[in-house]
């Protein structure tokens, strides 16, 4: 919006009136002239003509000279006769190159509109078509004061056709926006131009009155005279016909539009719902008829799918617990009651052969198991050396627990002390652009070559409860929104004032920050005038008085501001409206509200039905941050007096929205701070439950004893040490850290390390020690048992996000980093310091020590019976959730229901949408979230947009001139041309404004003797209103007119440093002075500049969602690949070998490049993830092909659900989602792997006991844990006050924690029992073997051990009681 300032400000009323100074006579009789000669000056100095009725007289050779150029009809043969005098021809050349300023760009509209002012100023036949009205004595004869010329109506209209589409490129405006009055561009027609340009009152460049007369036919004794006029895409005086900016008819037709990409549809339904409608319907009845109609025998139900490969073996059970024992220690229900399922000498057997319901059997003499693969036997090595090395290593730190801990302390005291070294990251560029990603680069060049965006500063001032204005005028009412209230704009321009006298106190005021685009060396330092302030009361020249004045038109209706203010907004470049500074008020930037819903802003915009009014300051930027300082401390008071004028000024009638430049980034921050406390709370809560549930109640009188609260709080401190650790290192390093990694990882740390606290501790509190083993033995068994499922899940989750460190993103890239690293030390930690505080707990809790107070012991009457305690939440699993979900109907509803959700959950995904409205970035009660909600609503106009040209054309010759300009000669393909045309189907290209063209002004400029000038004593430049200075000798050259390579070089820098005025209209200073880049690389001509980079500024139109602006961005980027392209060929068929980029540039593209390609990053970024999942999975579950298969599946459902709860709970994609996604897999495997695995190692005899037993142990710990910690800390979030928090932190987390818990506890029992895992039979084999072995070793009889999962689930009953007989002996 700001660089709306970027438009050239010059006086514009100029233009067309002037070119009619030519002076005017009148006539008595036909054939004969009306004047000759100039009698007097009227009160501005413009030349009165003397009446003269008689026959033309000779005009000098050099007044045929300056006719020769406009109207060689008038030059011929040699005895030429006129009706003007040489001085009067010298005043109309003067007076037509103003005019030739903004027509000459169009030969055919230039030459058209010369013909009558040539005829009417030298026509020898003046008296046939100019009727004098009024005149008036003078000393020098009576001068004509009004006149009346007739011309035929096709003469009128065919020369405003032939001009209505003219160009100013500097201003992205029409000529006729200046040179049709208050009519504008929008609303002018052939009558109406031709009314402003010979009305004397209103035009103050008209000598006196002339009223053009548009007849068909002789009116008395007067005939229209007629004149040549000719289309503008006809070519005249043998030059070319205007281009297709200035004429549309010139224009190539353009390839007819594709079509739009239709909605995938089928049958007028969504095309992605009805698949999967019919997938879920085909699923279901497939699966239905399989669980209840395929049923071999009444004895032997298949409720799993999966046969035998070879040999009769059935591939669906893996661990064999045979044998006899003696003692409680030896019996196969002590395996039973381990939370793990198994004991390290367990191995896996094969599946039996049929359904689920068939047990497993072992290798024997009469029935060998078929030989066993490489692969298999790894896999069981694997399995067997990684129970048997976490045994040593839990006995290990257990026996040397202080020891452990000390070195423990030292590792993240080191690595902790790097945190000093951190730096976090604010800058959202920063954050979510990389820094090799295009729009970055881009980015970057801009800023260097041309300084960044301006700064703006905005407030959005609304009306509340105030009326529209009905304005009686003479052409009808007019209504006007409630802003135009007098009280209410008083009101407004009083604001104004104040914030204009911000910092004027202490010497830091506006002028010393703000853009002066009119203010240069030969001006002086800038003043608070000078500063380009959009805002409506720059029509008035920020002047109460002229606000204030008012009038009677000739009808009595009165003329006050509101008729001001209409002229102004119809043509806001008049010299009455232009604003302190100099310039334009652009009204669709100091007004908003006027569109209706879905209207495009256009020349016909009803600028007075506007709602709301806008207060734009513009400020200063810089590449080199450092000169911002000033800028953000008047920022900063700007933002405190409107909150304080806010609260304590702001009368009821008004509302108002404001935000500073600065004032995003400050919000982020506090925002951040004011959600400290909700973060701390929802900490502690997780803390005070992990503290508390570790602990068992046998009594009351044992409470003290037997909590966990010091373990407890020792396994949060090493989450948090973890998380220290991480930021230490990677501070050492010098990766800087994000808000995010501060606030999440701990947050996921807890998910993760908590399950494993839990599941660790509660199986050492189930699992009972044996005989003669001590403590540290006892911990050890534990860790043997729980090591292989904590690396498992561990090592995929940090392999998870240190592969999500590929992402190009740098807060994505940053926080998997840091989360993989906390998780890898977290780990390492666990298996140390917790195993060795868990063995100092545990010898506390065995001397009758008090928790928290291990100074003191209970009393002996305390003593603990040693026994083996499940507790509750494994009881109530055990007994009740479990037997009930492995119901045959139960199961197959879950796997409808579950299918049926992926099923919906595919179907919706597609639609989620891509973006991150702003509006959430921001607290409730931010000042910032106000405005872009306001910003949303009254803002009517786009964001600018820069189509830079890089190095590498020579911008000196005609031929890469013609590659860029839109005038005539340039190619019908040129930058210009291409952008005009982009500009014309704003809907598809969104570009709403045509591009200005610095080169195009330039070469119009260099044509105008008055507009360079230099001083004599150095050649330097010297500004064209100083006219002690020299004229610069700019050699025009060619048909194209145009300066020479030598005048190129040299007078492109005088060009960017020219204000305009009008006298010199298109001077660049003011709207190119940062445009193009330029040097003296030419060491032998100094004097001779090397134009490098340069833009072509475009306005987008008006964009409000997310996708608006990315697909700005992305039909941007197609323009300019295309004109990329368009040069490059040019150059090659040229012979040149250089090679040019043409690139857009907004100020938002850096942030929403991201969107382009948020769905394959997303995609890639999960694939990553779940792959890495898979290869960990197998190789740590021994090479497992289906373990590997049932963890990614479920995952993949996992997250596949989470999008479709974004879809339906309006959570967007993008880089802050995608970060919770990846943390969504990481937090899945904790769900999904520890039950896979106690599976794998079940002992049960069928697919459906060992997803039972599995659930029944393993499920408990996994909802104790994750779920009901991560449960109670999401709650807090909702009452966050951040926004982010409460969709994107809130909503995900809660979605991941409950959709991880139903996977993870309902749907992968399920699917287990019905599918199972392959069992290798190289781990049968060894285990047989070793069963075999361990037999005879215990004092068997039996040569070989037949024990069948028959004959243990018979004699279960019996096990039971003989187990807990021999517990209460042994204790």
């Amino acid at each position: 919006m700001a660089s709306t300032l970027h438009l050239h400000l010059l006086p514009l009323a100029l233009l067309a009136a002037a070119a009619f100074s030519l002076q005017i006579g009148l006539a008595s009789s036909e054939g004969h002239c009306i004047w000759y000669g100039e009698c007097s000056k009227n009160a501005l100095g413009k030349g009165r003509n003397c009446v003269y009725n008689g026959p033309a007289k000779p005009l000098e050779p050099e007044g045929q000279e300056i006719l020769r150029e406009f109207c060689p009809e008038l030059v011929q043969g040699n005895d030429v006769r006129t009706c003007c005098s040489l001085n009067q021809t010298k005043e109309f050349s003067s007076n037509i190159k103003i005019a030739a300023n903004f027509l000459k760009r169009c030969p055919t509209c230039m030459d058209n509109f010369a013909h009558h002012l040539c005829a009417m100023t030298c026509s020898p036949h003046q008296s046939d078509f100019i009727e004098v009205v009024k005149t008036e004595p003078s000393p020098n004869g009576d001068a004509i004061t009004s006149m009346n010329v007739y011309l035929t109506k096709k003469y009128m209209v065919g020369v405003f056709d032939s001009c209505k589409q003219v160009q100013m490129p500097s201003t992205g405006q029409f000529a006729m926006d200046i040179m049709c009055g208050s009519w504008g561009a929008s609303r002018c027609t052939a009558d109406r131009w031709f009314e402003y340009l010979g009305d004397a009152k209103e035009n103050l460049y008209v000598p006196f009155q002339i009223t053009y007369k548009g007849v068909d036919g002789p009116v008395g004794n007067y005939t229209p005279v007629k004149l040549p006029v000719f289309p503008c895409s006809v070519s005249v005086n043998n030059g070319t016909a205007c281009s297709c900016l200035d004429c549309e008819a010139s224009c190539p037709v353009p390839p007819p539009k594709p079509p739009a990409p239709a909605p995938f549809v089928v049958a007028g339904l969504d095309g992605y719902a009805l698949i999967m409608l019919l997938v879920f319907i085909l699923g279901s009845l497939l699966f239905l008829g399989g669980v209840f109609c395929c049923t071999p025998s009444a004895n032997n139900t298949v409720d799993g799918w999966i046969r035998a490969r070879g040999n009769g073996v059935d591939t669906m059970g893996r661990r064999l617990a045979v044998g006899t024992r003696q003692g409680p220690e030896t019996s196969p229900l002590q395996s039973h009651r381990s939370s793990i399922a198994s004991d390290t000498e367990q191995e896996l057997s094969c599946a039996p052969t049929g359904g689920i319901d068939q047990p497993d059997r072992v290798e024997s003499e009469d029935s060998p198991l078929p030989p066993s693969t490489l692969l298999e036997r790894l896999g069981a090595n694997t399995e067997s050396k990684l129970e048997e090395f976490f045994k040593w290593w839990g006995t290990f730190c257990a026996e040397r627990p202080w020891l452990v801990l000390f070195f423990g302390l030292c590792v993240v005291t080191a690595l902790g002390h790097g945190i000093k070294y951190m730096k976090v990251t604010t800058d959202p560029v920063e954050l979510w652009a990389s820094p090799n990603s295009r729009a970055r680069l881009e980015r970057q060049y801009f800023d260097s070559h041309f300084e960044p965006f301006y700064r703006t500063e905005m407030a959005i001032i609304k009306a509340v409860g105030l009326p529209d204005i009905v304005h009686n005028t003479s052409s009808g009412p007019i209504t006007f929104g409630p802003v135009f209230n007098k009280t209410f704009m008083k009101t407004v321009f009083d604001l104004q004032e104040k914030i204009k006298a911000i910092g004027q106190s202490d010497g830091t005021g506006l002028e010393h920050v703000c853009f002066a685009p009119l203010t240069s060396p030969f001006s002086g330092p800038p003043q608070t005038e000078s500063c380009v302030i959009q805002s409506v009361w720059g029509y008035y020249q920020d002047d109460m008085e002229i606000f204030d004045e008012s009038e009677e038109d000739p009808l009595g209706f009165e003329i006050n501001y509101l008729d001001h203010f209409k002229a102004c907004s119809q043509n806001p470049y008049n010299p009455n409206c232009l604003a302190p500074y100099g310039g334009p008020v652009d009204p669709a930037v100091a007004l908003g509200g006027f569109l209706q819903p879905g209207e495009v802003l256009s020349k016909e915009a009803n600028y007075e039905k506007a709602t709301a009014i806008i207060l734009t300051f513009i400020v200063n930027n810089y590449h080199n941050k450092t000169k911002t300082a000033p800028a953000m401390e008047w920022e900063k008071k700007f933002i405190d007096l409107l909150k304080n004028w806010t609260k304590t000024e702001m009368p009821p009638y008004m509302d108002i929205a404001f935000t500073s430049e600065r004032s995003i980034e400050d919000e982020l921050y506090r925002e951040s701070q004011s959600d400290v406390m909700t973060i701390l709370v929802s900490y502690i809560i997780m803390f005070a439950y992990i503290a508390i549930s570790l602990g068992q109640l046998n009594s009351c009188s044992r409470l003290l004893i037997d909590s966990k609260i010091t373990l407890g709080l020792g396994g949060v401190f090493i989450v948090l040490a973890s998380v220290a650790c991480s930021v230490g290192l990677f501070g050492f390093i010098g990766l800087p850290a994000t808000l995010i990694i501060i606030e999440v990882i701990p947050f996921l740390v807890l998910a993760v390390g908590v399950d494993n606290i839990f599941i660790l501790v509660q199986t050492h509190q189930r699992e009972a020690r044996r005989a003669n083993e001590t403590v540290a033995e006892h911990i050890g068994r534990t860790l043997g048992q729980v090591g292989p499922s904590m690396l498992l899940t561990s090592v995929s989750e940090s392999c998870c996000f240190f592969l999500g460190g590929l992402s190009d993103m740098p807060a994505v890239r940053a926080f998997a980093l840091y989360a993989g690293m906390a998780l890898l030390i977290d780990f390492l930690l666990q298996i140390t310091s917790f195993v060795s505080l868990l063995a100092l707990d545990t010898l506390r809790q065995n001397s009758n020590r008090y928790d928290i107070f291990c100074c003191m012991r209970g009393d002996k009457r305390e003593t603990a019976v040693d026994d083996v305690s499940d507790g509750m939440l494994f009881k109530f699993f055990k007994s009740i959730y479990a037997p009930f979900l492995m119901t045959k109907t139960v199961r197959a509803g879950v796997m409808v229901v579950f299918f049926g959700w992926l099923c919906s959950s595919i179907a919706v995904a597609p639609h989620i949408e891509i973006g991150l409205d702003q509006e959430l970035s921001m607290p409730h009660d931010s000042h910032v979230l106000k405005y872009f909600k306001d910003l949303k609503s009254y803002l009517n106009i786009g964001p600018p947009v820069y189509f830079v040209v890089g190095e590498g054309l020579d911008y000196s010759q005609t031929e890469s001139q013609n590659l860029l300009c839109g005038g005539q000669y340039c190619n019908s393909d040129s930058v210009s041309t291409q952008l005009y045309l982009a500009s014309q189907s704003g809907a598809e290209t969104y570009i709403g404004r045509p591009s200005s063209s610095w080169i195009d002004d330039f070469m119009d400029w260099s044509s105008i003797d008055e507009c360079c000038r230099y001083f004599p004593n150095n050649s330097s430049f010297c500004p064209h209103s100083d006219r002690n200075c020299s004229k610069c000798e700019i050699v025009l050259t060619g048909k194209e007119n145009r300066p020479n390579a030598t005048g190129f070089q040299m007078y492109t820098p005088f060009f960017l440093q020219d204000n305009p005025d009008s006298s010199c209209a298109k001077a660049g200073h003011a709207a190119y002075g940062q445009g193009v880049n330029y040097d003296y690389k030419d060491r032998k001509n100094p004097k001779l500049a090397t134009i490098g980079a340069s833009y072509f500024n475009a306005f987008h139109t008006v964009l409000k969602t997310s996708q608006d602006y990315y697909e700005a961005l992305r039909a941007a980027r197609k323009i300019s690949a295309n004109l990329t392209e368009m040069i490059n060929t040019n150059l090659r068929k040229q012979g040149k070998n250089e090679t040019v980029t043409v690139f857009p540039y907004s100020v938002f593209y850096v942030f929403y490049e991201q969107y382009l390609t948020m769905w394959p990053d997303t995609l890639k970024s999960m694939g990553i993830s779940v792959l890495a999942i898979f290869v960990v999975t197998f190789l740590l579950m021994g090479f497992d092909t289906f373990s590997s298969l049932v963890v990614v599946i479920t995952i993949t459902m996992i997250v596949v659900n989470i999008g479709g709860l974004m879809y339906w709970w309006n959570i967007t994609l993008n880089a802050v989602s995608l970060v919770n996604l990846v943390m969504a897999v990481g937090i899945a495997v904790e769900f999904c792997s520890h039950l896979v695995h106690s599976f794998s190692v079940s002992v049960e005899g069928t697919r459906l006991l060992r997803a039972t037993d599995a659930l029944t142990k393993m499920g408990s710990s996994v909802f104790s844990g994750i779920t009901l910690t991560k449960f109670g800390g999401i709650i807090v979030l909702g009452f966050a006050k951040s926004q982010i928090f409460q969709v994107f932190y809130f909503r995900m987390y809660l979605g991941i924690v409950l959709f991880g818990a139903a996977h993870g506890l309902i749907f992968l029992p399920v699917l287990l029992s019905y599918i199972g895992i392959t069992r290798r039979r190289g781990r049968l084999v060894c285990r047989s073997r070793h069963l075999s072995d361990s037999t005879r070793l215990l004092g068997g009889t039996h040569g070989r051990t037949h024990v069948t999962y028959s004959s243990i689930n018979q004699h279960e009953p019996q096990l039971h009681h003989h187990a807990a007989h021999n517990n209460e002996i042994l204790h």
